[in-house]
């Protein structure tokens, strides 16, 4: 799909092939930075550089990039910008920022209502549903359905769309279902995608660990980690410490130990910002006061492993989970590990 400049400017048409561009590159990991650099200098060029930043585990860096962008008149740029900034700044604590940017990104889409209704609504869903998965809210009512129009968006985008797909389905518990989606998505693509393709690791990592297949859970840690580990593609692995089950410390701490670190701090950034937000709109309470280590192990006790199964996974001893169990038993005001549920993300 070509760019089409129109004398009010580019048009939501082109969003689509303009959206995220780097999470829409095929490349050889290690080239993050040359494609980037590649690109004519320009609104496009600026969102890769965003993007750049911020999956590198470079918040203020994204944003001093995408702000700029959140009225610019290119409609891609534009909805980039909306998306980057709300997640950069969840991770910088600025929860109104990140709101603002959200509310933005639906402006802009009604902005252009009168459009070609199927992009639009192409756009709007990829929008919607990428922003709901990141604070597990539902998607709006009034959002097409992400796979009524997953056929219109390019490769990169589409993949990333059977994350968020994938990771809907963990967050509801049908752990076989969305690790079929990963498998699916995997089977339909000939090129690499490193940004979506991390994400779809790490859901697949969430679902196996889920079904106590950890053999294949660091089988797929480990390939998001040679996607990453070339470009310092660091970011996905913190925010989504959580919800792996532990399966950082047992297959990165080791190894890599400084990168391991990184990906910690990412993980209390992120999650601070996460929590302000989704706990207010959902009533949940998800843990907001426990290490990472004993959110790890209380997810693990929450899916009824052994201390001795924790501790055999997580590299300590068995004294060290029954640790990690009473401090968190004590700063969460419960008793027993069948009150852990209720705290954890899944």
């Amino acid at each position: 799909m070509d760019y089409i400049a129109t004398d009010d400017g580019p048009t939501a048409r082109d969003a689509l092939p303009r959206l995220m561009p780097l999470m829409n590159a095929a490349y050889e990991p290690g080239n993050a930075e040359a494609f980037v650099t590649s690109l004519d200098e320009g609104p496009l060029a600026t969102v890769a550089r965003a993007e750049l930043a911020y999956f590198s585990g470079r918040p203020e860096g994204a944003v001093a990039a995408a702000a700029p962008l959140l009225k610019s008149a290119d409609p891609g740029a534009r909805l980039s910008a909306c998306l980057i900034c709300a997640y950069a700044n969840l991770a910088l604590g600025r929860i109104q920022d990140a709101r603002y940017a959200l509310s933005e990104a639906r402006g802009a889409l009604a902005a252009h209502a009168g459009k070609p209704p199927a992009e639009l609504a192409a756009v709007e869903a990829f929008i919607a549903s990428t922003a709901s998965v990141l604070l597990h809210l539902p998607i709006p009512d009034d959002v097409p359905p992400a796979a009524n129009v997953l056929p219109l968006l390019p490769s990169g985008l589409r993949l990333f769309s059977c994350y968020v797909r994938a990771h809907q389905l963990y967050l509801n518990g049908a752990y076989e279902t969305s690790l079929g989606v990963v498998l699916g998505a995997f089977s339909m693509i000939d090129r690499t995608y490193p940004i979506p393709a991390i994400y779809l690791h790490l859901v697949a990592v969430m679902d196996l660990m889920s079904l106590r297949r950890k053999d294949e859970a660091r089988s797929h840690l480990l390939a998001a980690w040679d996607l990453a580990r070339p470009d310092g593609l660091i970011q996905p692995f913190g925010e989504h410490h959580g919800l792996l089950g532990g399966m950082l410390e047992a297959a990165i701490k080791p190894a890599w130990p400084e990168d391991f670190k990184r990906m910690i701090d990412i993980t209390y950034r992120f999650s601070a910002g996460w929590r302000r937000v989704h706990n207010p709109q959902t009533a949940d309470d998800v843990a907001d006061n426990l290490t990472t280590t004993e959110f790890a192990v209380c997810m693990l006790a929450a899916r009824d492993w052994t201390n001795t199964e924790i501790a055999e996974h997580m590299g300590f001893s068995v004294n060290r989970v029954k640790e990690c169990l009473s401090n968190a038993f004590r700063k969460l005001g419960v008793t027993s590990r069948k009150d852990l549920a209720r705290f954890m993300l899944a």
